[in-house]
């Protein structure tokens, strides 16, 4: 069973950058694709980017697009999500996700496995 999980919780000031980072553990990560999402207190879980495990090609929700991006170190079965230009509403629990499969990768249901969430204050 793969195991993820998040560290990098942090507060910073509007602005500001935060790197977070997920980590595998248990197994190889050998899945499609691994992925963040975020919730905000009272929202929906939404999708925020992915990473193609191999080949390391990116997507990203509008939202975020040219403030964060996604990196992996497959030798360290690990993650990266850096979080530059942090505005307020960013402020969210950040979940580290991974996917056997290809599909449709905004939706939550796509994903197979979780991590347990970090959380990400930004203020204003």
């Amino acid at each position: 069973q793969v195991q993820l999980v998040e560290s990098g919780e942090g507060l910073v000031q509007a602005g500001g950058s935060l790197r977070l980072s997920c980590v595998t553990s248990g197994h190889t990560f050998s899945g499609y694709a691994m992925g963040w999402f975020r919730q905000a207190p009272g929202k929906e879980r939404e999708f925020v980017g992915r990473i193609r495990w191999s080949g390391g090609s990116t997507d990203y929700a509008n939202s975020v697009e040219g403030r964060f991006s996604i990196s992996r170190d497959s030798a360290k079965n690990s993650m990266y999500l850096q979080m530059n230009s942090l505005k307020p509403e960013d402020t969210a629990v950040y979940y580290c996700a991974g996917s056997r499969t290809s599909g449709n990768y905004y939706l939550r249901r796509s994903w197979d496995y979780w991590g347990q969430g970090t959380q990400v204050t930004v203020s204003s």
